[in-house]
């Protein structure tokens, strides 16, 4: 089953990029109006691209989860995003994470490998 926990981590990865890159390109964007202004600041960034095909690649790669992995072990597998998401909040956006989320990160860590056994 460790399998399983490499595509889930590469799957979580994905999906928090996509979502570091929405993050991005909602920065960028103006704010919401029916003009060609607002549409190309959406269109026309590259980060609002990238993240779907971020979104796009973890969805793939979760069919294929899906379809090989019990769905009572893959699903709690997904909360890994949670953790990466709290490294690139540091990386990305130079957050700073009291210790109370650490620790929510470190059971999350732990209820993933208990799910692997």
């Amino acid at each position: 089953m460790w399998r399983l926990l490499v595509y889930s981590l590469l799957q979580s990865v994905l999906l928090t990029s996509g979502q570091v890159l929405l993050k991005f390109s909602l920065q960028k964007m103006l704010p919401f109006g029916w003009n060609r202004e607002f549409w190309w600041s959406v269109f026309g960034n590259w980060q609002f691209a990238a993240c779907g095909l971020c979104f796009g690649a973890a969805s793939l790669l979760w069919m294929y989860i899906l379809k090989n992995f019990p769905l009572s072990m893959a699903y709690p597998m997904v909360s890994l995003s949670y953790v990466i998401a709290m490294f690139f909040a540091i990386l990305f956006f130079h957050e700073t994470i009291p210790v109370h989320r650490w620790i929510g990160c470190a059971l999350i860590v732990g209820g993933c490998l208990l799910i692997l056994r």
